[in-house]
């Protein structure tokens, strides 16, 4: 089972930037999009559905803003959205597909990026959304969470660790967060495969042409917990219909 995350920065730009096409070759069978800046009435799910996908949408309260969806080639026994949180489910943050085997999480954490009571907000939503995730996985062990985490983990997931050592999205206390993450039991499918590949990124900033130049973060990422078999995965530099790209991972179930 291949499953793509994908942050779209709008996924009505995305589309008007082929991301239909993109989808069609990808051979996925689930992609997980963030940040929608979308209502469900505004997305051409038809796009979608005619390449046999069953579209799932959460979108925040605010338009234009945030919003997670799933696209998925099989139909989930469940669905269910939000997690439990009065703001970030107003804000349209988690949206979660049960299956027999395990379940699918997309999930867009809040950036930080507009000041203190904003970074306030994240790591609030940190540890909520640890609190949430070990609670699911008592009764869902095998679990898969793909998103925009908001965060480098590493040194050598950011083009500049000594630079943006101060700056959200790279602070000592959100990387320790996701070091808890990957304790608890959840695998980062990325660098399961990869160990010690540099310059492996999948946001840019839009300023001064830094994804020409690949001065970039990896800051999205599809966490495996449980007995989920992890066969291959990878970052896919060359899709542009965002400021950042997808990942993807193949689970050999």
């Amino acid at each position: 089972m291949k499953i793509i995350t994908y942050n779209v920065n709008g996924i009505r730009s995305a589309a008007s930037k082929g991301l239909k096409d993109y989808i069609e070759n990808s051979e996925a069978d689930m992609v997980c999009f963030q940040e929608l800046k979308a209502l469900p009435e505004q997305i051409d799910a038809s796009e979608f559905e005619s390449l046999g996908y069953h579209c799932y949408w959460f979108s925040a309260q605010k338009k234009g803003y945030s919003g997670v969806g799933i696209i998925t080639k099989h139909e989930p026994l469940n669905v269910v959205r939000g997690c439990g949180h009065e703001l970030y489910d107003a804000e349209g943050r988690v949206i979660r597909l049960d299956y027999s085997w395990g379940s699918v999480i997309s999930a867009y954490f809040p950036s930080g990026t507009s000041g203190d009571e904003r970074q306030n907000v994240k790591m609030d939503f940190l540890n909520h959304f640890f609190e949430h995730a070990q609670e699911l996985r008592k009764t869902i062990p095998n679990l898969v969470v793909c998103g925009d985490y908001n965060i480098c983990h590493h040194a050598i997931d950011i083009h500049d660790p000594i630079g943006n050592k101060n700056s959200t999205g790279f602070l000592p206390e959100e990387r320790e967060w996701m070091s808890k993450w990957f304790d608890s039991g959840f695998t980062d499918s990325f660098r399961t495969l990869h160990e010690g590949e540099a310059h492996q990124y999948t946001w840019w900033s839009f300023r001064a042409n830094a994804r020409a130049n690949n001065k970039g973060w990896r800051i999205d990422y599809i966490s495996v917990a449980g007995d989920l078999p992890v066969a291959d995965s990878g970052i896919e530099p060359d899709a542009k219909h965002s400021d950042h790209c997808p990942s993807w991972v193949r689970l050999a179930i």
